[in-house]
């Protein structure tokens, strides 16, 4: 018989890992990585001479796309065109920057399928007789030292002639000479973190949903068991 159990710390688990996930997801899926030196838009001179301003662009530089600014003919209309820079994996800029991805998306498909089987954690608490929460936590460690590697790796290819463009003659691998980090990287750290606590949370899920209290309740006949 299925016994749906809900408990504030396997809930809370279950939300952090969905919440990690897509939050990798969408930095490995940003361009937002490496923020480029400032160029000046092709109408400034224009926008000076009219009195307007217009500030410089900051193109950025993903792991495989990339966004920068197009100026039409009108002058007063500016596109910014985002979008992948390599049409397949050999042509991504930097062998270190594919190592990452590789790395990455092992990571994000290891915590993809740890989100997904979370949701049903509250009917299914054992797989082979082995506690669900135990096996998924493990599986999140194991996500967590993928995406270090793949962090890890990535300031490697900085010194890439895609990134030097971008920022400049002075960078160099670990120097980010004339760019800035942007919030992808910054988020793809902070997934990272919060991966590892959810891989040590998942052992408080599995102890909440085994006490004691919640072994009365099943003996009472109850289906549905919430506890805080």
């Amino acid at each position: 018989m299925c016994h749906v159990i809900v408990t504030c710390r396997s809930m809370l688990w279950t939300l952090l890992s969905i919440v990690v996930a897509f939050a990798e997801l969408i930095a490995f899926m940003s361009a937002d990585w490496l923020i480029g030196k400032a160029k000046p838009s092709s109408s400034q001179e224009l926008d000076n001479r009219t009195g307007g301003s217009q500030e410089p662009y900051r193109p950025t530089l993903g792991i495989y796309g990339r966004c920068t600014r197009i100026s039409h003919m009108q002058f007063s209309r500016r596109d910014t065109l985002c979008g992948p820079y390599a049409e397949n994996f050999s042509e991504i800029a930097s062998g270190f920057w594919q190592a990452t991805a590789i790395f990455l998306a092992m990571g994000i498909m290891i915590l993809c399928t740890v989100a997904f089987v979370s949701v049903f954690t509250m009917c299914v608490q054992s797989i082979m007789k082995k506690s669900i929460f135990n096996v998924c936590g493990l599986l999140q460690g194991i996500a967590g030292l993928f995406l270090i590697l793949g962090l890890i790796l990535y300031p490697a290819g900085w010194g890439c002639q895609k990134a030097i463009s971008y920022c400049g003659p002075y960078a160099s691998a670990y120097k980010l000479g004339d760019c800035s980090l942007g919030w992808a990287f910054y988020t793809a750290i902070g997934g990272t973190v919060l991966t590892f606590i959810c891989a040590v949370f998942s052992a408080q899920a599995e102890i909440a949903t085994s006490s004691d209290k919640v072994q009365e309740e099943i003996e009472e006949g109850k289906n549905l068991i919430c506890l805080l």
